[in-house]
Order: structure tokens, then sequence, then C-alpha cells
């Protein structure tokens, strides 16, 4: 008879945090209003979905970042499918740069985040305004893509180090 151990449910609700985190961030589309931060903004999924596709992307698998775009789509009132579409997109960026880096660099990684989302970025809004005709301020965009470009670093080395912990634990089972 086998028991349900403590250790394995651990075990694969640590492996689960990344899709876990990812509906809590698009559930959850916070901003910094009630701390008066005006013009600070960054998508917290793009980075998420970037670092977990090109890493351990069996931990987020395309139909679940697919479903996460179309909740999000709901909570910010985006025609249904957008985010879905440029969260598959940024899934794309990460394949493709996996499969032609030998050698993995977190600036390297950085800077193709940069063209990434500013690839997606231009795509899904400039699909926004042609065929939604919706009212878009493109210094928020470019805001938003700056702070979201910096924070990449950061939120890279704080999932590196998750991952590390992650491993180890996993080992010592």
């Amino acid at each position: 008879m086998s028991r349900f151990g403590k250790g394995k449910f651990l075990n694969r609700l640590f492996e689960l945090a990344p899709i876990i985190l990812l509906y809590i961030s698009v559930l959850n589309e916070f901003d910094f209003n009630y701390l008066n931060l005006a013009y600070f903004s960054f998508n917290f999924p793009f980075i998420l979905i970037f670092y977990w596709s090109l890493k351990k992307p069996e931990n987020l698998g395309y139909g679940l970042i697919f479903f996460a775009g179309i909740i999000n789509d709901v909570v910010i009132g985006f025609p249904i499918g957008t985010s879905s579409f440029t969260y598959l997109f940024i899934c794309g960026f990460a394949a493709y740069l996996k499969n032609i880096t030998l050698r993995s660099s977190i600036l390297k990684e950085w800077l193709f985040f940069l063209f990434t989302i500013l690839a997606v970025s231009s795509l899904s809004y400039s699909m926004l305004v042609l065929f939604f005709k919706l009212k878009i301020s493109y210094l928020d965009i470019i805001i938003n893509i700056i702070f979201t470009f910096f924070l990449y670093i950061i939120f890279a080395s704080i999932f590196q180090f998750y991952q590390k912990l992650i491993t180890v634990s996993e080992k010592n089972d």
C-alpha cells in the first residue's frame, strides 16, 4: 500500500509554482495607483512566461498559457485572445532562443527578452489599434516595456535561485 507523503506533495506543489504564479498574476492585474506611482508598471506574465519557457518549458504548458491569456483578457477588458496570442508568441521566441543557443548567458537572454517584448508588444498593440480601434497611450507602453526589461534580470535571478532550491530538495528526497 502506498502512502501519500508530505514530501511528494510539497515537491509537486513546488513544480506547479510557476503556473500557479502565472494564474495569480493574470487574475490580480495589479498596478501601483494606490502608492501614487503614476509611471510604474511592468508586465510580470511576460517575464514569467519567457523565463520558464526558456529554462523549463515542461513547467508551463502551452494550453495553460493560452488559458491564462484568456483570463487576462477578461480581467483587463481586451478582446478575447489578444493576451493569449502575445503569450504564445513569447513562448515561440523563448523556444527559438533555446534552440539556437549553445551556452546560456543571462546577458544574451536579457537582450533577447528586450527584442521579444518589443516585437510582441508592437504586434499586440498594433492589432488592438488597427482591428479593434482601441485608444492606447504610447507613453504607458514605453514605460511598461522599460520596467519589464529592467525587472527581468531581478526576477530571473530569483527564479534561478528558486530552481536551485527545487533541484536540491529533489535530490534530498
